[in-house]
């Protein structure tokens, strides 16, 4: 699975300098032998491997955020890389878990990865994030996991809540908006 995982952040190509270092500090981390699953609840061990997946409108340029009870920030859905489970199927599972959706993902391996310092009520760790795409709907109503979130919205690329989200939003729109830009082959 090491190997596996680290074909994927290999396959990542990086946005900016930021996105270049974590994904070459990522690379170091997997191949030093360190856990890459958490073990145990919260944070053991204190950095772990997470799968984010941004729904994401091409239409309406939009992304769903989920107001996040714990982090207290809006952010992508995802959760944490089960032991030896492949992180596409962590999207999968997820995303049916978090807003009954069935997983349709517009480009095969992640588009981004990040390396983040946790906020909230839980211990803090490292969150090593593989951020995959799905395909959404911004008209179609959805359910979602009132345990683990206050709501969840739809926002344009161009008005994402900077102020309150993962640190890393405003530079994973920017990569998402030119990656799609270029799949539809504009400019």
């Amino acid at each position: 699975m090491q190997q596996q995982i680290a074909d994927l952040v290999r396959s990542i190509h990086p946005h900016d300098p930021l996105e270049a270092t974590h994904l070459q500090q990522t690379l170091a981390w997997i191949t030093s032998g360190a856990l890459l699953f958490r073990t145990q609840k919260p944070a053991t061990p204190l950095q772990h491997l997470v799968a984010y997946f941004a729904l994401f409108d091409p239409t309406y340029q939009k992304l769903l955020l989920v107001d996040h009870k714990n982090a207290g920030l809006w952010l992508p859905s995802g959760g944490h890389v089960e032991p030896g489970e492949d992180p596409r199927v962590t999207v999968i599972r997820e995303a049916r878990e978090e807003l009954n959706l069935d997983a349709q993902f517009l480009f095969p391996d992640p588009l981004f990865l990040t390396i983040t310092e946790t906020v909230g009520p839980a211990p803090c760790h490292t969150d090593v994030s593989l951020w995959y795409v799905l395909q959404g709907d911004c008209t179609v109503p959805l359910t979602y996991d009132q345990e683990e979130f206050h709501g969840i919205a739809w926002f344009p690329l161009t008005g994402l809540p900077l102020t309150r989200c993962d640190p890393h939003l405003e530079r994973f729109a920017t990569k998402l908006k030119a990656q799609f830009d270029v799949k539809l082959g504009s400019t």
